[in-house]
């Protein structure tokens, strides 16, 4: 049975690094895997009032629906001030509501950082943790998925060139697929 899993990227810009990355290390999955990027960018910033009042935007609808069919998740985010983009955050948020309803409840993750710095992305990486950590979402922890200076590693149509890197993102996705399985209900 083919597992699906959903990705998640927290840069909306035409011709991310993020995406680039995020697509090519997803690829990279063992097959029986189908990978389908989970739009956010046109999520309403989460407002209870919205769930209180049984007002709930059909993009939210949509969105929740999308994630609870889910088998495994991968986050990709770029670091903006220490932290991921308030896109990637909202729709965590707007997942994990109303409080007691999660779609993320259990399902495995794997969090991909990158940036054209060397720092890689650690502060966004390790805060996106923080929310996996409380949502009970199971994440893989070796390897850490810090991608830096990712100019030097991507061509003119965003391919990575570094044959290490593609090696790297392969085994982590072979661990991402045994914490998959390791899940199963």
């Amino acid at each position: 049975m083919t597992k699906k899993v959903g990705l998640f990227v927290g840069s909306l810009r035409k011709g991310s690094y993020t995406r680039a990355v995020a697509q090519q290390m997803a690829a990279q999955l063992p097959d029986g895997y189908e990978v389908k990027e989970i739009q956010i960018g046109d999520l309403p910033l989460y407002n209870q009032d919205f769930d209180d009042e049984n007002q709930v935007p059909a993009t939210w609808k949509r969105f929740r629906d999308e994630v609870k069919d889910l088998d495994g998740v991968i986050f990709a985010t770029p670091e903006y001030n220490r932290s991921v983009p308030a896109v990637l955050k909202n729709a965590i948020d707007v997942g994990s509501r109303p409080y007691g309803q999660s779609v993320w409840d259990g399902t495995p993750a794997v969090i991909l950082s990158v940036s054209p710095g060397a720092i890689s992305g650690f502060g966004a990486n390790h805060h996106l943790r923080q929310s996996l950590t409380f949502l009970n979402m199971p994440v893989v922890q070796q390897p850490e998925l810090y991608i830096g200076n990712v100019t030097n590693l991507l061509d003119d149509d965003l391919k990575i060139t570094n044959e290490g890197t593609l090696k790297f993102l392969k085994g982590a996705m072979a661990t991402f697929a045994d914490l998959i399985t390791r899940f199963e209900n």
